[in-house]
């Protein structure tokens, strides 16, 4: 199957999910607040409700691509639990998920195959946001997204103050051991790197997110830089729902 047809097959699949999983999720931001500020920190996680109908269940469930190999993704395919991470390399607060929160998850929930996590480019903060996100996508053609995921969000970085020129991109991919700088460079300016942000922009405002970091796990939101214990209650809850649910 050609790329294209893989994109526009994918689209629809998308349509349909968030048409029936949109008002759902935007509803839950609007009763909880956006994320990306302190106080985001302090916000509860939320939870799904249960008077949603079943269907709209699905469709949230049914936005995990689950691809094998995907190299925006860690984890077992066919992990019982994942959790979309709409989020934004500018982000303070998103790096602050990455260099805190994610590794304990990583640790105790992915490495044990309960938990798969799939990254999903939602830049939000201008140009040096997209230049990032295309850099990133670029990196994971080579197998290296993680790496230069980890690179990247390894310190905090000043927002839209050329931190994210194409020059240190190129520095942070050689760092995060891409190995083919050129075609990362080509990469990272090519149509298919546009569409996949894109795509990944398209699915976030389907939902109702305005703001990163944004979390979805299986189907309850987790909004903002949450402390490690909102992530595990939201892990370990999804986890229960679909052992019962396989039952």
């Amino acid at each position: 199957m050609s790329s294209s047809l893989r994109a526009r097959r994918r689209r629809l699949v998308l349509i349909t999910a968030v048409s029936g999983a949109a008002a759902v999720l935007a509803s839950t931001i609007a009763l909880t607040g956006t994320s990306g500020g302190p106080s985001a920190e302090k916000a509860p996680a939320a939870s799904s409700s249960a008077s949603v109908p079943d269907e709209r269940e699905a469709s949230l469930l049914a936005l995990a691509r689950r691809e094998a190999g995907d190299p925006l993704a860690k984890g077992k395919a066919d992990a019982p639990v994942v959790m979309i991470v709409y989020s934004d390399f500018q982000c303070p607060f998103c790096g602050k998920f990455a260099r805190e929160t994610e590794p304990e998850l990583v640790r105790e929930y992915v490495d044990k195959g309960v938990l798969r996590i799939e990254w999903r480019n939602f830049p939000v903060f201008g140009d040096e946001s997209e230049r990032a996100a295309r850099a990133a996508w670029a990196a994971g053609q080579q197998g290296r997204f993680w790496q230069f995921h980890d690179v990247v969000f390894g310190k905090p970085r000043e927002r839209n103050q050329g931190q994210f020129s194409a020059v240190r991109l190129r520095d942070m991919a050689r760092e995060a051991g891409v190995a083919d700088l050129d075609r990362f460079g080509t990469d990272m300016e090519s149509e298919a790197a546009g569409e996949a942000v894109n795509t990944d922009q398209e699915e976030g405002y389907g939902l109702g997110v305005s703001s990163t970091p944004a979390f979805l796990v299986n189907t309850t939101p987790v909004l903002g830089a949450q402390p490690l214990t909102a992530f595990t209650v939201a892990v370990e809850k999804a986890a229960e729902e679909a052992g019962a649910a396989a039952r």
